[in-house]
């Protein structure tokens, strides 16, 4: 599917929930220095405080939240299928050969751009799939914490997300309950 028109089906994905107005924002968003730069510091704040336990819902749920206070952009939380070079590792798949978790996986999509705070974390825990540990390994490296590329520039490192719902405000509201108990209990 051409990025074009990934972006105009989630646009149909994201209206039923947030109208749409929010799904014209979605489409029009670039993201400027000031955005990205507030961003980073959202993410780098909140890893700094979930414990390991966090999943990708929890985290992507819990970051949306703190975004939505620092950035004036279009942000939904999206779960769905995370392939590595085509092949799925999180999310339903069309092989039955496919390592995927069939549980799928959840990120941010802030206007075009895929935020995801939960690969790297994920790609070096002990239960990533080979495939994902070893193409993060050898495309980006160890010590990441945060992948924010434009969605059509995700299939260049190797990455296809693939979303198949947007999440509405009380599945992000539960999430981030999820997340605060965790950082909690994190806490003592």
């Amino acid at each position: 599917m051409a990025i074009n028109n990934d972006i105009v089906i989630l646009g149909k994905r994201i209206a039923p929930e947030y109208g749409w107005p929010a799904a014209k924002a979605f489409k029009a968003y670039e993201m400027g220095d000031a955005d990205r730069a507030a961003l980073s510091r959202c993410a780098i704040d909140l890893l700094s405080l979930l414990p390991p336990a966090a999943d990708a819902a929890q985290m992507s749920a819990a970051l949306a939240v703190g975004l939505e206070r620092c950035i004036a952009a279009p942000v939904f939380v999206v779960s769905g299928t995370l392939a590595v070079n085509g092949v799925p590792v999180f999310g339903p798949s069309d092989s039955d050969e496919s390592p995927a978790d069939a549980s799928g996986h959840t990120w941010i999509m802030v206007g075009p751009y895929v935020v995801d705070i939960a690969l790297f974390r994920l790609a070096f825990s002990a239960q990533a799939p080979a495939l994902l540990t070893k193409h993060i390994n050898l495309v980006f490296g160890p010590g990441k914490a945060l992948y924010v590329d434009h969605w059509h520039k995700t299939r260049l490192m190797g990455l296809t997300y693939q979303p198949h719902s947007v999440l509405n405000e009380a599945e992000i509201t539960r999430l981030m309950g999820d997340a605060f108990h965790l950082i909690k209990q994190a806490r003592g």
